[in-house]
């Protein structure tokens, strides 16, 4: 049976936010006996209710409330409503998620450390590192029935990878391969194989691929210990004067203000809702914002350096059947300075439909070169960059004037590319046309950046409370009973995707709170 908290209930932990980090908070915590009320913005959506139609599926799934953008990225110009392109439903934006699965390296924790101060830049060093967190990538990967690990073989390589593949190998790249990824090559834990369909980014149609709305959250449910309540958005946490955190004001899905006490609570939503929570939480006794005694609280946003690289050949690819991004070469993830930047990047195979390609392939650049493009989109190959962008204070989060549906001041997202990004960038983007030139493309052309899916810092972890917001555990250093739960508390962004480490941990955190609970200390 479903749980039914009282509102009153001051001994529920509350998650707000249910994806990658409280989607799996949340299940964590309900499997050890605790009480958990997580409160999500968007509805709620299975395999059955996704659509396999881009702009559909994008209307039903995306959080498109209004946000404001700011400073000299291209997302700015193209896209100044819509700077991140994150989920508004039960489970997040592991539903939208490609699946890529991969462990930060050793040398990624400690970012000051490996690659010194880099001027302009804001590293810092990880409290934490690949030993600590070994264990906790494996019950992440576990969970998540990642492909190449453990006894889990790969998915097989579509058109797209193929041509990715060889390009790749004539490059003399070894570290090439479908990924490790969070969609089944056979049937596991209760999901079945992957069926080659394509539409990753819709939502799996088919369940094969990891989503918290369909796995953690239910199973969460069935121990009696979690309550969901969606279409809840959260307006603001509250306090004592001790202050100490004591609950959240909610609107319900009549426009209703609800309040839920708590006796800890997770902050889980995305890098940028996450800050503009903590903000608007502000009070006569934490004027600047909750847990903002550094300053830190918004600050040192990241968002992977990326960017595509797109090829026609003679010959059809039809780049869209099959899995959309199983698909990578890791050789240039390493730190190699000779390259005249600091930290790596991967190139991943990528398809988008022809709706979002004639949106994405050149943002507001039409003209002959553009329509010839999609003419040839049968014929075309595409690929994606994810690099290890710079940490920046001027890089972040900041109350808008711009009120949302509730009156609240939203977000306003400012980002300006370092100097090191941009040298990742172009090094990234001659890299891969020179893959597919390698193959016989006709044409080769890189686009410039999406809307922002990997979301990063806002919130960091520092091992001093000067320098971050939270500590190791993701609880805030100024308030005990605060945590952060989800990928605004990266330190730094690493060249990987985020997700696996989210999880990873997520999981650890659940372990430290449910243990603090037991003894009393939160």
């Amino acid at each position: 049976m479903v749980a039914k908290f009282d509102l009153n209930d001051d001994q529920v932990v509350v998650i707000i936010g249910t994806g990658a980090g409280g989607g799996v908070l949340a299940n964590e915590l309900a499997q050890k006996g605790v009480k958990v009320v997580a409160l999500e913005a968007g509805g709620r959506y299975l395999p059955e209710d996704f659509v396999n139609d881009e702009w559909e599926s994008f209307g039903q799934l995306a959080w498109t409330d209004a946000r404001t953008t700011s400073g000299s990225w291209r997302v700015a110009k193209d896209f100044a409503g819509l700077p991140a392109w994150i989920v508004k439903a039960v489970g997040g934006t592991t539903t939208h998620w490609a699946g890529a699965s991969i462990r930060f390296q050793d040398h990624e924790w400690k970012a000051l450390t490996t690659y010194g101060a880099v001027e302009g830049a804001n590293l810092l060093d990880w409290p934490i590192d690949g030993a600590e967190m070994a264990p906790w990538y494996e019950k992440a990967e576990a969970k998540l029935g990642v492909t190449r690990t453990g006894d889990r073989a790969g998915l097989p390589g579509n058109n797209n990878y193929l041509v990715f593949e060889k390009g790749a190998k004539a490059l003399g790249y070894k570290e090439v391969h479908t990924g490790r990824m969070a969609i089944n090559s056979a049937d596991y834990d209760g999901r079945m194989a992957c069926q080659q369909t394509g539409f990753c980014f819709q939502g799996c149609k088919w369940g094969a691929k990891w989503s918290a709305a369909y796995t953690d959250i239910p199973r969460g449910e069935a121990t009696g210990n979690l309550e969901v309540r969606d279409h809840a958005h959260v307006a603001r946490i509250l306090h004592d004067d001790t202050g100490k955190v004591t609950g959240v004001e909610y609107f319900d899905k009549d426009g209703a203000l609800q309040m839920q006490k708590a006796r800890i609570v997770c902050v889980a939503g995305n890098s940028f809702e996450s800050p503009r929570l903590l903000l608007n939480s502000a009070s006569s006794m934490f004027p600047e914002g909750l847990a903002n005694s550094s300053g830190m609280v918004g600050k040192n946003y990241m968002r992977h350096t990326t960017g595509s690289v797109y090829a026609i050949f003679d010959k059809p690819v039809r780049m869209w059947r099959g899995t959309t991004m199983a698909g990578i070469v890791q050789d240039e993830a390493r730190h190699d300075p000779s390259r005249g930047f600091v930290g790596g990047y991967e190139l991943e195979t990528l398809s988008l439909g022809l709706p979002f390609m004639a949106a994405f392939l050149n943002p507001g650049g039409w003209g002959r070169g553009f329509t010839t493009a999609l003419d040839h989109y049968e014929n075309m190959a595409g690929m994606w960059i994810v690099g290890e962008d710079m940490p920046q204070l001027g890089n972040g989060v900041t109350l808008s004037e711009t009120k949302d549906q509730h009156g609240l001041p939203v977000a306003n997202v400012n980002f300006d590319d370092h100097p090191n990004d941009v040298a990742m960038r172009n090094h990234a983007y001659r890299q891969g046309i020179a893959m597919y030139e390698a193959v016989g493309a006709t044409r080769v052309f890189p686009t410039p950046p999406y809307p922002s899916t990997h979301n990063l810092g806002t919130n960091r972890m520092s091992a001093e409370a000067k320098d971050g917001v939270v500590n190791k555990w993701g609880q805030t250093h100024d308030i005990a009973n605060l945590f952060v739960s989800d990928g605004s508390q990266f330190t730094s962004g690493a060249a990987e995707n985020p997700t696996l480490t989210i999880v990873a941990l997520a999981i650890r955190q659940a372990d430290h709170i449910a243990s603090e609970m037991a003894a009393g200390a939160i």
